[in-house]
């Protein structure tokens, strides 16, 4: 296979970048970040979520007025009910995990007690656990994920009372 001169020059194997399209596509993450022999490899793909809730159908525009406390409550109906407190949100993409290894008890459960800085649940990245700690004391009042599921940047994990 002949190679041109701006290919041997250039550092990006694209092949790799395939690869990590690829994981995205197979895992369902938003996105992965790769660093090797100095070369950092970002791949990252745009997921709309406001698409999907979007507006009031076409038909039913002439009727906005009347429609809007019905909207209201329809998307209220959509989003997810939160308890009250403060969340702990992921600091990192990757896959959480509630307990330490396979079978062992929960870091934490709905209704513990928590002080600040106890691990929480640990979160996977590039085969590195990371512990999620609390960010202060207080009370476990609902947990957002569920073992082993992929998250994302800023997603909500936990609520603290």
């Amino acid at each position: 296979m002949a190679s041109s001169p701006k290919a041997s020059a250039d550092p990006l194997d694209a092949r790799l970048v395939r690869t990590l399209a690829d994981i995205l596509t197979e895992t369902g993450l938003s996105e992965i970040e790769v660093e090797r022999d100095g070369l950092k490899v970002r791949v990252a793909r745009q997921i709309s979520v406001t698409a999907t809730v979007a507006a009031p159908a076409p038909a039913a525009a002439h009727t906005a007025a009347a429609s809007a406390p019905e909207s209201g409550a329809a998307a209220a109906a959509a989003a997810p009910v939160r308890a009250a407190g403060d969340a702990v949100n992921s600091p990192m993409v990757g896959t959480v995990y509630l307990q330490p290894q396979p079978g062992a008890p929960s870091f934490v459960k709905v209704g513990d007690s928590v002080a600040a800085g106890q691990t929480l649940m640990i979160i996977e990245a590039m085969k590195t656990m990371n512990p999620i700690p609390a960010p202060r004391a207080g009370k476990v009042v609902e947990i957002l994920v569920s073992d082993a599921q992929p998250v994302e940047f800023g997603e909500p994990l936990v609520i603290i009372e």
